[in-house]
């Protein structure tokens, strides 16, 4: 317990960064999340897809991410129905719900846990889900806008997303053995490592300005229920017919029950789509998680 709570406290102090310097100081928030999510990100995703080399069992994790991610979405449109929310509201609660954070919090998790072999396939599923996450997550981000004036609308959001971009490039210059080396992979590296901390202190910037009075108190019920208890069962499910290993199946049980991503909250910011909604279920489902993962952990390994 006290291992697994040295590898979560790092991100909280990170997130504390960010909402400290936004109450003592104060920052154009939205300015910040464009800038990384437009200058930074793209080298974070062209560098992870030019160094990781697909196999078919990689290809069990992209359906893996997908069923996931569409079943999560599906059940919040179910929910959205019988509740009347309207399209920015279940747009606000799918960018809360339906993608994880395997990333900055779930490959360490993955390393305390499982080892080396555990972070490569940690890894993996983190470029797979970055990669859903720029382009289904912007679509229902763009979707959910104040200005969004249909589908073609955020399609053409997604379409301008320069992630999706940096992703194809990465594939191409590895599979086109394209070198990157000295100076460009020195660049590369400060820029892409930059990256992760920087979308996490974003995060905290947008936590300060939140008020716990105008937390919405039933959609955040429905958002953590849905990524803490139920995408972890429906990820069960999911290797229970996928052929893969055992360690290969915990892992992705794992990482399903992982908080909401940071990324979402950088979205909802830049497209207005909840921004204070989304912020605070990253926030408080990265505080249960504390207690969940545990639980699951103690489970599983």
């Amino acid at each position: 317990m006290f291992e697994l709570l040295s590898i979560i406290l790092p991100v909280f102090a990170i997130f504390a960064t960010g909402f400290i310097g936004q109450k003592t100081i104060g920052f154009e928030t939205q300015t910040l999340s464009t800038m990384a999510l437009y200058l930074m990100s793209p080298f974070l995703v062209f560098r992870t897809f030019y160094e990781t080399t697909f196999t078919k069992t990689y290809g069990y994790m992209l359906i893996y991410t997908l069923i996931l991610c569409f079943t999560l979405i599906g059940l919040v449109y179910v929910i959205s129905y019988f509740k009347r929310y309207n399209v920015r509201e279940t747009c606000g609660v799918i960018l809360a719900s339906a993608f994880m954070n395997n990333g900055n919090y779930g490959t360490p998790v993955a390393l305390f846990a499982f080892g080396a072999a555990g972070l490569d396939y940690a890894v993996v599923l983190m470029v797979i889900q970055q990669l859903v996450m720029c382009t289904v997550g912007v679509y229902y981000a763009a979707k959910g806008s104040p200005e969004n004036d249909g589908i073609s609308s955020a399609l053409r959001a997604v379409r301008r997303m320069p992630i999706v971009y940096g992703a194809l490039a990465g594939v191409i210059f590895q599979q086109l053995h394209i070198p990157i080396k000295g100076s460009v992979s020195e660049a590369l590296d400060l820029v892409a490592n930059s990256a992760i901390p920087t979308i996490m202190i974003i995060l905290g910037m947008q936590l300060a300005k939140i008020s716990l009075r105008q937390v919405q108190i039933e959609k955040l019920t429905y958002s953590l229920v849905l990524k803490l208890a139920v995408s972890p069962l429906i990820a069960f499910c999911i290797t229970l017919v996928l052929p893969v290993d055992d360690r290969l199946a915990t892992i992705m049980i794992l990482m399903a029950a992982m908080p909401s991503a940071a990324n979402t909250t950088m979205y909802a910011l830049q497209f207005g789509t909840e921004p204070d909604f989304v912020s605070s279920a990253t926030l408080v489902s990265t505080l249960f998680s504390l207690i969940t993962l545990p639980i699951l952990l103690a489970i599983l390994v």
